[in-house]
């Protein structure tokens, strides 16, 4: 563009013209005297058209007058962004101590109870039919283990020659001395003991076995299995896998050793159904082999009715074939071993085993897959078949060993 404009017989220097006094003096002089700037060529002083011009003019004043900056200079243009800036960061302050005065109201606020299920126990409870809902899984708080069990996954998972041979050795020492205490110093009467011998050695190759009992004592097991013969007492190819708590049996390396090499799984109490002890049941279910569950989850030394854990439930459910679920019942476990100090086993008292009939769960399962049921619910509805059956199971056990003291 030329330095100087010339207007009614006036120079103007576009150097000592304002912002403002030039967008005006060039809105004036493109309207009045556009006619002039066409006929002389020479008082060209802008590349581009006037029209142009003016309408970035306007464009300019207008975004000035939204932007509050028409009559403010430089520095109080640059004040005023810092004090917006303060604004924001005040707010936002504001917003953060009013979110954490939220959750501490929130977290110092009581628990509310929850609704209890209908019950024989409690029968003022109602008794509406209602559709299953997905239980909630919240976020379970970190379990203390006292001695790192990581390491006993992968040799149960893949037994080497070797963990056969040492669990051949102590499956038969502590078979034997499970029959000897159970047999032959106490007085023990199992009812439909043959349920149990065809469950364990005529069932078909590949079918898979879950026993579930009550637990009243730490010698249920392998107290129980006395009462086998030597074929299967004493044989680690045919003697179940059991869940062992892991606070207990599994809190150094000799009490490992030799929980593992007995086929005692340990499982984490309190950490939930989805941990390593469940997937290694399921994965022995898929060989077919005998796992056996108390789902009540620890030893019931109140010997009242507890609602059973879901993973009995889950272990059945995705266990690629349907086992056969075989209940028992007994009484008289607390009595040769009891659950006060001196913690030593007594003799001559009176045991009673009592040998459900197999729960048949194959149409039920495949229902549940077929409808496509959560996995939340259908582990539910599973574990309750079994609490339904276990209460009739307990009523008949207790009569029959009752009946043994007239």
């Amino acid at each position: 563009m030329y330095r100087c404009i010339k207007v009614n017989n006036r120079m103007y220097l576009p150097e000592l013209c304002g912002r403002r006094g030039m967008s005006f003096l060039l809105n004036y002089v493109t309207n009045q005297f556009r006619p002039l700037f066409e006929q002389h060529h020479d008082c060209r002083f802008f590349k581009s058209s006037p029209s142009s011009i003016a309408d970035k003019n306007q464009q300019y004043l207008d975004d000035c007058k939204k932007k509050k900056f028409y009559n403010k200079s430089l520095p109080e243009m640059h004040n005023h962004k810092i004090k917006n800036q303060e604004v924001k960061q005040k707010t936002k302050q504001q917003q953060q101590t009013l979110t954490e005065k939220r959750v501490e109201q929130q977290a110092s606020l009581p628990s509310l109870p929850q609704p209890t299920l209908p019950s024989p126990s409690n029968p003022l409870l109602p008794t509406t039919p209602s559709t299953p809902s997905t239980p909630s899984t919240p976020s379970l708080p970190p379990t203390h283990i006292p001695y790192d069990i990581d390491w006993i996954f992968p040799r149960m998972l893949r037994p080497s020659g070797f963990w056969y041979v040492v669990s051949q050795i102590t499956i038969f020492a502590v078979g034997l001395f499970s029959k000897i205490v159970l047999v032959l110093m106490n007085k023990t009467h199992v009812y439909n003991k043959q349920r149990l011998i065809d469950a364990i050695g005529k069932r078909p190759p590949g079918t898979p076995l879950v026993t579930v009992s009550n637990h009243y004592s730490c010698f249920d097991d392998p107290g129980l299995w006395g009462v086998l013969p030597m074929r299967y007492v004493c044989n680690t190819f045919k003697i179940r896998w059991s869940l062992a708590a892991h606070d207990i049996c599994f809190t150094n390396i000799y009490h490992s050793l030799f929980f593992m090499y007995g086929k005692c799984i340990p499982i984490i109490r309190g950490s939930g159904v989805h941990q390593s002890a469940v997937d290694l049941c399921i994965q022995k279910l898929k060989l077919g082999e005998w796992v056996h569950v108390f789902p009540e989850g620890k030893v019931n030394m109140t010997k009242e009715e507890m609602r059973l854990k879901w993973g009995v439930g889950r272990i059945i459910y995705e266990s690629p074939r349907v086992p056969i679920i075989l209940p028992m019942w007994h009484e008289g476990m607390d009595n040769v071993l009891p659950n006060t100090e001196p913690y030593y086993l007594k003799f001559g008292k009176k045991v009673t085993l009592n040998v459900g009939k197999p729960i048949d769960m194959n149409d039920f399962i495949e229902d549940l897959k077929f409808r496509g049921v959560k996995e939340g619910v259908a582990r539910k509805l599973i574990t309750d078949r079994i609490q339904d059956v276990f209460r009739k199971l307990r009523l008949e056990t207790e009569e029959l060993h009752r009946n043994r003291f007239l």
